[in-house]
């Protein structure tokens, strides 16, 4: 039986009441994904972020644990969104994030992406960062279990939905941040283009480097929706990496390591 909660260095995730369980999908999108533009300067305005498909809270938890350090040396304040279908994980994420350093900047909320509003506002409010791992299993069958069905495929929210109802709610220059399977690059970066996003970072997540790639990790900008903003913008092409989770001889790899150093234990 696997364990009720994870535990990072600087919170714990109780993850028994959802459908998805802490893994490693969430973990790379929470420590890769860029906090804010590096073309724009952090201002007085409170930093706005939203996950999308929060499930027991873990990306939101990741980016609150980045930001306090922003918080503390360079920004006003932030607040972090964080939406779900399913009530269970509402609960749990809302259990997670009161037990955080930073329970008063995360809130967590039962919408649909289509029907978000601020509860706060009962309108739209525009995000600097939305982030995601949403459900992707597209072509596999599904699982019996409805709930954790729901969290694994994409017919309650389409890829297209997906960046629709994202853009609308991001700000001018504002980035979108997922991990998918690699098998979504094509689709994803056609869905970009048309809706008028830029890709400014693609990472291809390899388990190991005898194996294909298994993930696509991508940033997506709205940059080019803003004349001004073009003109100051350092990205002509977006900056595209690889990435091995293990070496050929250990379950975590130098690069890895690096990038969760903050995060585990």
């Amino acid at each position: 039986m696997s364990s009720p909660n994870f535990r990072f260095k600087q919170f714990t995730v109780w993850h028994d009441k959802c459908a998805m369980k802490v893994g490693t999908d969430g973990v790379l999108l929470g420590a890769w994904c860029p906090i804010h533009n590096n073309f724009s300067t952090l201002n007085t305005s409170p930093y706005r972020l939203l996950d999308i498909g929060t499930g027991s809270g873990l990306i939101a938890l990741m980016l609150a644990q980045r930001l306090s350090y922003l918080y503390q040396t360079h920004h006003p304040t932030y607040h972090i969104d964080a939406i779900d279908i399913d009530s269970d994980a509402v609960t749990q994420a809302k259990e997670n994030f009161a037990l955080s350093p930073w329970t008063k900047h995360l809130h967590a909320h039962q919408s649909t992406l289509q029907e978000w509003k601020t509860q706060t506002t009962n309108s739209e409010v525009l995000y600097d960062l939305i982030i995601s791992n949403p459900p992707y299993f597209q072509q596999s069958l599904k699982n019996p279990n409805t709930q954790r069905a729901t969290a694994r495929h994409a017919d309650t929210l389409k890829y297209s939905e997906l960046i629709l109802h994202a853009t609308r709610l991001l700000k001018p220059c504002g980035t979108l941040a997922f991990v998918l399977p690699i098998e979504a690059e094509e689709e994803i970066l056609g869905l970009s283009k048309e809706f008028g996003l830029y890709p400014t970072h693609i990472t291809h997540v390899y388990s190991k480097p005898s194996k294909p790639a298994k993930r696509l990790l991508i940033a997506l900008s709205s940059i080019l929706r803003s004349n001004e903003a073009i003109a100051h913008c350092p990205y002509t092409h977006p900056i595209v990496k690889t990435f091995y989770i293990e070496s050929a001889n250990s379950p975590r790899s130098e690069d890895y390591k690096t990038l969760t150093q903050d995060f585990y234990l």
